[in-house]
């Protein structure tokens, strides 16, 4: 639920009764959830149906709180499969083993993942390395760095994570969807 990811702003832009939020847990008091067609809280390996999604929250490594005061709340990751497709959303995350059992006989189409925030925040926040390395050991095809070139939370000069991302990939670029904010993808 931190403000980078989680922006009231936006978030009220977005209400609509056709819109049903997925969210980790205790998070869902920062919604105005009279607005949404459903609003679904989900902790840890936990599932939900949103028509033909299927979204199911996993384990990653960062902090609770919003505020220093609500150390209560939840962060997740998520997997989204839908037809044929797979994706994983990382959230926020630090380096962790998470990713490692989402490994299946079937790969992901697409694993978004942070790779931002890092220094000195490397506790919470991924490399561009880690994070390529967990889409790596979850089967993920194609690799789209978020937590970047926004908010400046950290030390790192502004292009470095997506410049890593392309090291990370190595004789692999074309697996990197998006190298810029605003790029489209068509996987």
């Amino acid at each position: 639920a931190h403000m980078d990811h989680f922006d009231i702003r936006t978030l009220r832009a977005l209400e609509s009764r056709g819109t049903t939020v997925v969210t980790a847990s205790k998070t869902s008091d920062l919604l105005r959830v009279r607005r949404y067609r459903r609003v679904q809280e989900l902790a840890w390996g936990e599932r939900a149906r949103v028509e033909a999604l299927e979204i199911h929250a996993f384990s990653v490594n960062h902090w609770r709180a919003r505020v220093r005061s609500d150390t209560w709340r939840g962060f997740n990751g998520y997997t989204i499969e839908g037809g044929r497709y797979r994706i994983i959303f990382g959230g926020d995350t630090a380096a962790t083993q998470s990713f490692r059992t989402l490994r299946s006989s079937r790969k992901f189409d697409l694993a978004i993942m942070p790779v931002g925030a890092y220094n000195p925040w490397i506790h919470y926040h991924c490399t561009p390395e880690q994070a390529w390395h967990m889409a790596e050991e979850a089967g993920a095809e194609s690799f789209l760095p978020v937590h970047h070139q926004t908010f400046m939370l950290s030390r790192e000069p502004y292009l470095e994570p997506i410049e890593r991302v392309y090291g990370a990939a190595g004789r692999h670029p074309e697996r990197v969807a998006v190298s810029r904010i605003g790029q489209e993808f068509r996987g």
